[in-house]
């Protein structure tokens, strides 16, 4: 998948049909996941076999993070060319908070209330949405999840365009479609692609030893792939990693593509070469839980 240069090439219309020509590839299966707060499909497609290990792929939680969505449906492109090759199946929801990153593309424009258009424009500071973080209504989805919600360092406990909590727990339709879909799966692990860093966060600090140890062995393995550093996650809660390792008891991952050095949103000419260095990742890991035949390293 071809993606342009610089930070201002593409249109929010322009992702949707890129999502669009991915999940209706005829070597996936499409399904709807659901719809966000202000009515906009959320699709999620199935790769590989419905037998054996099972992942989940996310990104575009974060709406400035939105490159990050093009990293992983290159990668869904490339993992539906060697469909029939893979140790069970991948199950990947490219844009999971489609209303930030229309915000953070097109401003506010398409929301229909003038009301709430002042509302978002005035807690944002500017009409310049590019650094928007949260969704349509000003809760960062990736600090939303009941996993030690609002125990974070950088929490925020007001809407914000960035690291608000949202009013309880799992308030945000988008995180309870996201919750009620992983159980649905009882997936083997799972993987969360964001911005920026190059690196791969894992551990959650109520993990025992044997897990943290279980989740390193694997952060090594994403590592002789994509060349990321490894980082034990600490001060973060909240997120869908972190929900998944608390509640579903497997591996979850947080991999930051970009360099630190990018700004944000990272360029889209940083797509390219992070598509190059994961699409492998998930095959690698999927072979080796098949090898291990149990639902965690």
């Amino acid at each position: 998948m071809k993606v342009g240069c610089g930070m201002a090439e593409i249109t929010y219309s322009e992702l949707v049909d890129r999502v669009n020509s991915v999940v209706n590839l005829p070597t996936v299966d499409k399904f709807l996941l659901g719809y966000s707060t202000m009515g906009q499909e959320i699709y999620g497609i199935h790769i590989g076999s419905y037998s054996g290990p099972q992942i989940i792929i996310e990104s575009g939680l974060h709406a400035r993070e939105y490159p990050a969505v093009l990293v992983v449906l290159g990668m869904a492109e490339y993992l539906a060319s060697i469909s029939t090759t893979l140790s069970g199946g991948v199950y990947i929801i490219p844009l999971c908070n489609p209303d930030g990153v229309r915000i953070v593309l097109d401003g506010v424009k398409w929301l229909t209330c003038e009301n709430y258009r002042e509302y978002l424009t005035a807690l944002n500071g500017s009409t310049d949405f590019s650094q928007w973080k949260a969704s349509a209504t000003a809760v960062d989805l990736n600090v939303n999840f009941p996993a030690l919600w609002g125990e974070g360092t950088q929490n925020v406990f007001c809407p914000s365009p960035a690291n608000f909590i949202g009013w309880y727990p799992a308030s945000e339709r988008e995180v309870r479609l996201l919750i009620d879909f992983t159980y649905s799966i009882s997936p083997a692990l799972t993987l969360s692609y964001h911005t920026k860093g190059d690196v791969i966060y894992y551990g959650f600090e109520t993990l025992t030893t044997e897990e943290l140890e279980r989740d390193r062995n694997i952060a090594d393995i994403i590592s002789s792939i994509n060349g990321y550093v490894p980082i034990r996650t600490e001060n973060s809660v909240g997120g869908y990693s972190d929900w998944v390792s608390l509640n579903i008891g497997v591996p979850a991952y947080t991999i930051e593509v970009g360099a630190s050095t990018l700004p944000t949103p990272i360029p889209l000419s940083a797509v390219e070469p992070a598509i190059d260095a994961n699409k492998n990742v998930t095959a690698a890991l999927l072979a080796e839980l098949s090898k291990n035949n149990t639902k965690a390293l």
